[in-house]
């Protein structure tokens, strides 16, 4: 008999959602548990060492940490998201910590007080999507043909600026056409699209406006609040 999985979630948390697209992709059934991190219960205190999402309950057993969580699953489920070839797999794990240097970027922009600050990651971000349009495949996915781990690693980040986009003009992906194909992409498959509430972008502006930075203020100014 195969052990109950739950994935213990919050609505925003772009680190759930890499293991809510892996678990469709995989074909796992699963239930999905969303946790106030403001108000943080007990028993998911119990479960999460870090005090964060998200964690995998599976059976009796807890996984916390989303890289450590996808290799598991790629250890023990079926449909595999990670190239056969060793160096390909080593590459791919290396874009994928990438990813997690994006999102941290990412909130360093929607964080910034200031107007130097939230140039700098302005640039840093289109740096980062430079980089990528120099080291993708010429599709569909990340590296050709295989929609693959780093693809879902990815779709979280690009989901972001759905919001961005509708604050400002921010010019993040201007002339970089694989890139802005491979977004594209992402957004239309079901697993990645499904990955979130139908509410996601207003509680993603909400969560915004709250950070009370340099982009809150260009959403009260634009009216996307």
């Amino acid at each position: 008999m195969k052990k109950p999985i739950t994935l213990n979630s919050h609505a925003l948390c772009p680190y759930v959602q890499r293991i809510a697209i892996a678990l469709v992709e995989k074909g796992v059934a699963h239930e999905r548990r969303v946790v106030d991190l403001g108000n943080k219960p007990q028993w998911f205190l119990e479960i999460s060492p870090l005090g964060r999402t998200p964690v995998l309950t599976v059976g009796d057993a807890s996984l916390f940490e989303s890289t450590a969580i996808l290799e598991y699953l790629e250890d023990t489920q079926p449909n595999p998201l990670h190239p056969a070839d060793p160096v390909e797999r080593a590459r791919h794990r290396a874009w994928i910590v990438f990813g997690a240097e994006v999102l941290d970027t990412i909130a360093g922009f929607y964080s910034a007080r200031d107007a130097v600050t939230f140039e700098a990651k302005t640039a840093a971000l289109r740096r980062h999507f430079t980089l990528l349009e120099d080291h993708l495949s010429e599709g569909p996915w990340f590296s050709g043909a295989d929609f693959s781990l780093v693809d879902v690693v990815f779709a979280p980040v690009f989901r972001y600026f759905d919001v961005f986009n509708e604050i400002d003009r921010f010019e993040f992906f201007d002339g970089l056409t694989k890139v802005q194909a491979w977004s594209l992409l992402l957004a239309a498959r079901p697993s990645v699209r499904d990955a979130v509430s139908e509410d996601y972008n207003a509680l993603l502006r909400a969560f915004l406006l709250r950070r009370d930075g340099v982009l809150a203020t260009r959403i009260r100014i634009s009216g996307a609040a």
